[in-house]
């Protein structure tokens, strides 16, 4: 892969790590502890800073902030991380930020994933593969999202709740609870709104594993969300059925957003 490509604009510590076959806009500014795998893309004035690590085929688009301080007052300037996977797109005016160290000093964010202009990713975040991110959603600190989770805009998602693999979050919703996996959110208060089924669908669930979900998450509304998922963990059940449960009975403080009636 050939050398990297440097605007002459472009401000670059001498202590940073810039991988093969990198392309480094003008006036982009690039911390000491910062690290580019292979053919990072950053196209101008994004700004990379702390201990920074974006992995191969990323590429940021202009007036993004990644590594910055966390927006957090009880962070007093310790070392801590920010790590992105491999082929995200990270469009304009996206702030990522590292971890702190009440939260186990890592921010996460993993591969494939799309963050549209203006989103936020807060400190102590762990993000998974495949996630999308909505113009100008925040995801405040210490959330969970797991993999395929879309998160539509203007989204807010309150500090430590999880979002389950496959969740849908609508626009403009606040999202204040845990959403189990496969969930629908939508509303200025989120409510659970049945299954995502055009994921689902997208992701090749069958009828049978789709039916089994709305026939699992019927009994869940019946009555007291985790003491159902605890009766019904000791049944035989579909995998996807299962990794429900299982996130339901997971550690967690917060309350779930339940189907309403």
């Amino acid at each position: 892969m050939a050398d990297p490509i440097i605007h002459p604009s472009a401000v670059v510590d001498p202590a940073a790590k810039i991988g093969e076959g990198c392309e480094i806009g003008p006036f982009c500014v690039i911390g000491p502890d910062v690290k580019l795998g292979r053919g990072v893309v950053l196209k101008s004035h994004v700004v990379i800073a702390g201990d920074t690590e974006i992995g191969d085929e990323t590429q940021i688009f202009p007036f993004s902030s990644i590594g910055e301080v966390p927006q957090d007052r009880k962070f007093k300037g310790e070392k801590t991380r920010l790590i992105i996977g491999a082929r995200n797109r990270i469009r304009e005016h996206v702030t990522m930020n590292p971890g702190t160290e009440g939260g186990g000093g890592i921010t996460r964010i993993g591969d494939d994933g799309l963050f549209l202009a203006g989103s936020h990713v807060a400190h102590d975040c762990q993000v998974g593969n495949r996630v999308t991110v909505v113009n100008h959603a925040a995801l405040a600190g210490h959330c969970v999202v797991e993999d395929d989770v879309t998160i539509g805009g203007l989204v807010g998602v309150h500090q430590f709740v999880r979002i389950g693999r496959g969740a849908m979050i609508g626009a403009l919703t606040m999202v204040t609870a845990d959403v189990i996996p496969f969930g629908m959110v939508h509303g200025p208060r989120g409510q659970l709104d049945g299954l995502n089924v055009v994921g689902l669908r997208r992701r090749g669930a069958s009828r049978d594993e789709i039916h089994a979900l709305r026939d699992m998450l019927h009994k869940l509304g019946e009555g007291s969300f985790r003491e159902t998922a605890r009766e019904m963990a000791g049944a035989e059940h579909p995998d996807m059925v299962r990794e429900v449960l299982d996130f339901i009975l997971g550690p967690s403080d917060r309350s779930f957003l339940a189907p309403h009636s």
